[in-house]
């Protein structure tokens, strides 16, 4: 690909590191990770639960609460910005305008004592030059986008009111409501039926294609990455050990772990009779206090040798796009 077809980096990850504090002793959770999300791209972020998947996302809008938590190194460049040295005042501004995000637990970040009505408003007019009439309507406008029925008189809810997939859609709706550059979808299907979750999917993949914004998509489902996002990061025990393409990756996954990750996934074989237990990845994530020397992983890798219980496997390109760091590949 030449420099002229390249695509425009919306935002990119470099060095990234985070700690936290706990017992008086400095735990990294985060140790080093890079990465670049494009413009128009739905770039997922995928790994167990432990792994730092929403550690690293909320560190972009530097909502990780310090102490316990800080950054220890990296930059998180916006265009020609870095957000981790904007000052707080330019950074609220960017919150919700620039880069919004949609949160895991719809009923725990919604203000339970205000109308989900008056709570897009609010962002609206704080965000834009527009009266509060007009926000009123725009904000029954972004509820019918986002399939609610009766949206004047949703609008007038209380978030307790609302069902999961309601509540859920109203949180799209406010992410969306000032037009983001970039959109972190962190879970966005927890906790839904099927149905509800097909239609968030195609609610998300429709604003984009609307609005040519960019989506980084955390979650532990590969069946929602292969739907909508185009590349995949793949996370460790705070470390990204692959990358690529999401038909590639799927198609001949590098790393033990992401062949681990991609066997645990129940499938339907077309006239298969037999009945087959699901494979497993044995062992559990450590704890931040707990990682192993070497490459992290190989206390679980059916895979390992001696030299991954200390010598650390580095980041490599294995085939043009396909990145993987693990001693099979380097």
């Amino acid at each position: 690909m030449t420099q002229k077809n390249m695509p425009t980096s919306e935002l990119q990850v470099q060095n990234l590191k985070i700690a936290f504090s706990s017992n008086g002793e400095e735990q990294v959770a985060v140790r080093g990770i890079s990465y670049h999300l494009n413009q128009g791209e739905t770039l997922a972020l995928v790994g167990e639960s432990g792994c730092g998947k929403t550690v690293s996302a909320l560190s972009i809008l530097r909502l990780i609460p310090q102490p316990p938590g800080k950054i220890l190194d990296g930059k998180i460049l916006f265009g020609k910005d870095d957000l981790l040295k904007l000052p707080a005042k330019e950074l609220r501004e960017r919150r919700g305008r620039d880069i919004a995000m949609i949160f895991q637990d719809p009923m725990t970040c919604l203000n339970p004592v205000l109308t989900v009505g008056e709570q897009i408003i609010e962002t609206l007019l704080r965000h834009t030059a527009i009266t509060r009439t007009a926000a009123r309507k725009k904000t029954i406008e972004l509820l019918r986008q986002v399939d609610i029925p009766s949206p004047e008189q949703k609008l007038n809810q209380y978030p307790h009111q609302l069902s999961g997939g309601m509540r859920q859609r109203t949180m799209i709706a406010m992410a969306v409501s000032c037009s983001p550059r970039v959109l972190i979808a962190d879970e966005p299907t927890t906790a839904l039926d099927v149905l509800v979750q097909a239609q968030i999917l195609d609610l998300l993949a429709q604003l984009k294609e609307e609005t040519l914004m960019s989506i980084l998509l955390i979650t532990h489902d590969l069946g929602v990455v292969a739907e909508i996002a185009q590349r995949v990061l793949v996370m460790y025990a705070g470390e990204i050990v692959e990358s690529g393409p999401v038909q590639g990756l799927f198609r001949k996954p590098l790393h033990p772990y992401t062949t681990g990750l991609m066997n645990s996934v129940p499938t339907l074989e077309h006239g298969q009779e037999k009945i087959h237990r699901l494979s497993e990845i044995s062992g559990t994530v450590p704890s931040l206090s707990q990682t192993p020397p070497g490459c992290p992983f190989h206390p679980r890798c059916p895979s390992a040798e001696a030299r991954c219980q200390t010598e650390k496997p580095v980041l490599k390109e294995a085939t043009p796009g396909h990145t993987v760091s693990c001693w099979l590949h380097q």
